[in-house]
């Protein structure tokens, strides 16, 4: 069997505040719907109970997760919907009792109770989650399993990502980051160009360029909308947020009426070093923000770290070359997507098997890749720059206060968007030859950390700053 990863599965569009809390269980109930529907027991179905395991309870109400549940038993999809209308959705099933399944029928439903939270870990994975469906009796349960980014698979068929023997492989198959150096040196083409290839032998160019534009701008829009919203975040915590201040410190009165104008805004300002962490931390924190109040952002490679890749981006388009253009933004996308794809193959990219360093850990090396084939890097200085981010990320532990995607993580973005751009800078002045780490080794030693560290680090909340801090003083 061969991995087989797409740009796009590792860049998805959804819904905060987690990928794996949240986006991943809408979409194990959007999938446990479609079964209802394929083993035709549909329309017999009465009542539903989810059953959420291990991770997935210990911190699923801070992370949403039975929202999540919820709106994808009602067929409603986490790319498209109204995020204003989730609050008052899920109002009306506390208050009728009821859930529209799949948007057709109105079933009994009471979340207290319908909805069970699980202490006890499942044995395949730390996120569990489990749908049963009932006439009078049992007529179909399934289990499945968030493996962070917004993938799942259930226990019994794990290679759900995978490519069966007899179906088209990627033209350039790429397991580790040594296969990838190693297509780039036959062929000449730099990561990008590789990435490209792969991706052409799932869509049409036309399409790759759109969905990729696509994303950017769904990045674009919740920088700008952070960056445009004050007040406090949901969840109990009482955060403010902080992007919209300093926001309008570094704005000043420049005028815009929308996110295109507002890059070029900035562009136009004479902007120093001091202002530049500034902006990065500015444009991290906004998206964030968004993301802890169920506003739409892209996985990069997750919800929680979704800040850093376009934080470092931006930092590009408004900082170092104001005449870039889409194809730097696809580019960008592109290696870091692959670099992503490499570390969830070697190791993972859930906070919830690895801690925080398999969440920014592995996007600020995404990131740093990415800005670091566009500032000019090799192929061999691209990967090093991801192995410096990743390296200084090593043993960063997960431990949210409240089980929220909040403290201390939003910060932990724009400190993961500041490490990126300064291993970028250091791979650009770094013989690869010299380096005595490479990548891969540093994907192994992830893991092996991950592995290594106490389970209470791991998005449980019952550990580290999620115990230290006093909530009735938050």
């Amino acid at each position: 069997m061969s991995e087989k990863i797409s740009v796009f599965d590792m860049l998805k569009i959804g819904v905060g505040p987690s990928s794996s809390h949240t986006l991943g269980p809408w979409r194990a109930a959007q999938k446990f719907l479609k079964d209802l529907n394929r083993l035709q027991v549909f329309d017999q179905t009465k009542s539903v109970q989810i059953d959420l395991y291990g991770s997935l309870s210990l911190t699923g109400k801070g992370h949403a997760t039975d929202f999540a549940v919820m709106l994808g038993l009602m067929g409603l999809d986490a790319e498209t919907i109204d995020t204003s209308s989730i609050g008052s959705t899920i109002e009306n099933v506390r208050k009728d009792q009821k859930l529209n399944l799949g948007g057709l029928k109105f079933i009994s439903f009471n979340p207290d109770t319908d909805i069970i939270f699980n202490r006890n870990f499942l044995p395949f994975h730390a996120n569990g989650i489990k749908f049963s469906a009932f006439a009078d009796y049992i007529i179909h349960e399934a289990t499945y399993y968030s493996l962070g980014g917004g993938f799942i698979a259930k226990e019994e068929n794990v290679d759900d990502v995978y490519i069966p023997d007899g179906q088209t492989a990627f033209p350039f198959p790429i397991e580790t980051a040594k296969d990838l150096l190693r297509h780039c040196h036959h062929t000449g083409k730099n990561i990008s160009q590789v990435v490209w290839e792969n991706e052409k032998s799932l869509k049409e160019e036309s399409e790759i360029t759109k969905d990729l534009l696509h994303i950017w701008n769904t990045m674009l829009e919740s920088m700008y909308v952070g960056c445009h919203s004050p007040g406090i975040l949901p969840g109990g915590l009482n955060v403010k947020r902080r992007a919209y201040d300093l926001h309008l410190k570094l704005i000043g009165d420049s005028q815009y009426k929308d996110a295109q104008q507002w890059i070029q805004s900035i562009r136009n300002s004479e902007v120093k070093f001091r202002q530049i962490l500034q902006w990065v931390s500015c444009y991290a924190l906004a998206v964030n923000e968004v993301n802890a109040a169920l506003g739409r952002v892209v996985t990069a490679p997750t919800n929680g770290s979704a800040g850093v890749i376009p934080a470092v981006l931006m930092y590009y388009l408004t900082i170092e070359n104001h005449d870039a253009s889409e194809k730097e933004i696809i580019d960008f996308l592109l290696v870091a997507g692959e670099v992503g794809s490499i570390f969830k193959k070697g190791a993972t990219i859930s906070a919830a098997m690895g801690g925080c360093q398999a969440e920014i850990g592995v996007s600020s090396a995404m990131a740093a890749a990415a800005l670091c084939q566009l500032l000019g890097g090799n192929v061999d200085q691209v990967l090093v720059a991801a192995e410096i981010a990743m390296e200084h990320h090593l043993g960063l532990t997960c431990d949210p206060v409240g089980g929220l995607v909040q403290v201390p993580c939003i910060e932990r973005n724009a400190m993961g968007a500041i490490k990126a751009i300064n291993a970028a800078e250091l791979a650009i002045n770094t013989n690869a030859k010299d380096v005595k780490v490479p990548l891969d080794q540093v994907i192994n030693t992830m893991w092996e950390t991950a592995k290594d560290m106490n389970a209470k680090y791991k998005e449980t909340s019952e550990g580290g700053l999620a115990v230290a801090v006093n909530l009735v003083d938050c």
